[in-house]
C-alpha cells in the first residue's frame, strides 16, 4: 500500500511541475519543435542531465546500487516505434506523459489524446503475434546493451573498452552546458516564440 501511495504522490508531483513548465500545452510543445519557443527543450534538457550527473556520480560513489539498473532491450521495433511517437508528438502537441497532464488539467484534447493512446496499446496488444514474426522486436547489438561497461551489472557494453559511468557523467555534464547555453529560440520572432494558445 505504501508503494502505491508513493507512486500516486510522485506521479502528482511530476504531472504538477509537467504543468508549470508549459508541457500540458501543445502550443508550447510545437514552438519547441519549430525551434521558436525553446524553454521547454532547456528544461528537459537540465532534467535529463542532471538526472544522469545525479546517477553516475552515485555509481561512481557507491550510493547507487547498480543491481537497481534496468537496461532496455534494443530492436528495430524501438526506432519504428520513435519516428511513430515523434509524428504524433508533432501532430498533436503531446507524448503520452504530457497528454495525461493535459487531461488532468481539465484540457479536453489531452484526454482525446489519451484515449487514442490507450486505442493504440490495445491495438497493439491485438495484433502483437503478427508484429513479432516481422522480426521488429529481435533484440539488436546485444538486447540489453549499455553504452560502456557498468561496474556490477551484467549487461554488455556497446563500447566495452569505455567505463559507462564516465561515460554516462560526461554525456549528463553535456546536456547541462547545452541547456544553459541554448538561447529562448533558434528562429521566428518573439511573438511567435510565445507558444501558441494558453488555455
Amino acid at each position: 500500500m505504501t508503494m502505491i501511495v508513493l507512486a500516486i504522490v510522485v506521479g502528482a508531483a511530476f504531472g504538477f511541475m509537467l504543468d508549470r513548465v508549459g508541457a500540458t500545452n501543445p502550443g508550447v510543445i510545437i514552438g519547441m519543435l519549430r525551434l521558436s519557443n525553446l524553454h521547454l527543450m532547456k528544461t528537459i534538457m537540465l532534467a535529463i542531465g542532471t538526472a544522469s550527473v545525479l546517477l553516475f556520480a552515485g555509481l561512481m560513489l557507491g550510493a547507487v546500487d547498480p543491481g537497481h539498473l534496468s537496461v532496455k532491450d534494443a530492436y528495430w521495433g524501438v526506432f519504428v516505434g520513435g519516428l511513430l511517437l515523434g509524428a504524433g508528438f508533432a501532430i498533436a502537441g503531446y507524448c503520452p506523459g504530457t497528454g495525461l497532464a493535459a487531461a488532468a488539467t481539465g484540457r479536453w484534447d489531452g484526454l482525446v489524446f489519451s484515449l487514442g493512446g490507450l486505442a493504440g496499446a490495445a491495438a497493439y496488444m491485438a495484433s502483437y503475434a503478427d508484429v513479432k514474426a516481422t522480426g521488429l522486436l529481435d533484440p539488436l547489438m546485444g538486447g540489453k546493451a549499455a553504452l560502456g561497461t557498468l561496474g556490477g551489472t551484467k549487461y554488455p557494453a556497446v563500447f566495452p573498452g569505455v567505463p559507462g559511468e564516465w561515460l554516462g557523467l560526461v554525456l549528463g555534464i553535456g546536456f547541462v552546458i547545452v541547456a544553459v547555453a541554448l538561447p529562448d529560440r533558434l528562429r521566428g520572432s518573439a511573438g511567435q516564440a510565445s507558444g501558441g494558445s494558453t488555455d
